[in-house]
């Protein structure tokens, strides 16, 4: 049996944190991933071993989970709250709904599970869907389509949208510019901090700003969009962590959820979730200018169209 930790306060270092919203029963794991980076210590553990074995956690009581994770039931409490549930009981409901609907649709297979060397294509495909799947459900739990559409509406009347983003996010906003030019959206792309903060401090109110980094806490981006924001523009931030640098200084936050695998960490398992994001923040963007996007849209395809190979041709 694991040593119980004692109700100190160094156990209790984040107990003061704000609980994050309650969404109900959707999404507790996610709720959970995205909330396990700003706990320390007993919290941080607690996290861990329920992400570790969601199931197992569903069925444990209070006194087994903090067997499990070292702790004590009055830490498994303050992590209920912390998560925004009312209780344990509340949180194994959810988990348990949560985990019951993943296997009947086949959403759990290998999730977590190392890839070996030696593992042949067919599984690790089944992994990477799984572990796919699960982060786009996930996505869609947190998501605020209310903040969806309050940015929609801001790219919609802007006048000029940047992009920020670093690495991998900077592939994911270029990305976005070449939709947003699709359709007649004057946009820009930018990964160098130097081009991207002259490019920010040009920006005025009626301008849009988006900053994309899955930890949020990416210099470069955090700097670009601060930029943007202190000369007036409307900020908007997609990642994985709601009280990151980037989401705390950003007008608009849109959430997303990763699924690590291996050869797979976090910010790379993150890149499809916030293409989908960014995909609806587009068809969004697309709706509310219409008339517009459509003849955009309509004259780039004619303007390209010469470049395409006539149909029963061969190269």
């Amino acid at each position: 049996m694991a040593e119980l930790e004692t109700d100190t306060t160094a156990a209790t270092a984040v107990v003061d944190a704000e609980p994050v919203d309650r969404r109900g029963a959707d999404g507790v794991l996610a709720r959970v991933r995205a909330g396990a980076g700003e706990l320390t210590g007993a919290l941080r553990r607690v996290a861990e071993q329920v992400l570790a074995d969601p199931e197992a956690a569903a069925r444990a009581t209070i006194v087994e989970l903090a067997e499990r994770s070292g702790t004590s039931p009055a830490t498994i409490t303050r992590f209920c709250r912390a998560m925004g549930f009312d209780g344990y009981a509340d949180l194994r409901l959810g988990i348990a709904s949560e985990t019951g609907r993943a296997r009947s649709a086949g959403w759990t297979v290998d999730i977590g599970r190392e890839i070996q060397p030696g593992d042949p294509l067919e599984r690790v495909l089944d992994q990477i869907m799984a572990a796919d799947t699960r982060a786009m459900h996930d996505t869609a739990t947190l998501l605020d389509l209310a903040e969806v559409e309050r940015a929609a509406v801001a790219i919609a009347g802007a006048a000029r949208v940047n992009i920020f983003g670093a690495s991998g996010s900077a592939l994911v906003g270029e990305e976005m510019q070449f939709s947003l030019h699709r359709i007649g959206v004057a946009a820009w792309a930018w990964s160098d901090v130097h081009e991207g903060l002259a490019s920010a401090a040009l920006l005025s109110p009626g301008d849009v700003a988006l900053g994309i980094s899955h930890t949020g806490q990416t210099r470069e981006t955090i700097e670009m969009l601060a930029e943007a924001g202190s000369r007036g523009a409307t900020t908007v931030a997609l990642t994985g962590f709601p009280r990151s640098p980037l989401a705390e200084l950003a007008d608009i936050v849109l959430l997303t959820a990763s699924q690590a695998t291996t050869f797979r960490p976090d910010a790379l398992s993150a890149r499809h979730p916030q293409l989908v994001v960014l995909d609806l923040l587009y068809i969004a963007v697309a709706q509310r200018t219409h008339d517009r996007a459509h003849a955009a849209f309509r004259r780039t395809a004619q303007a390209v169209q010469g470049h395409k190979a006539a149909k029963g041709t061969t190269s």
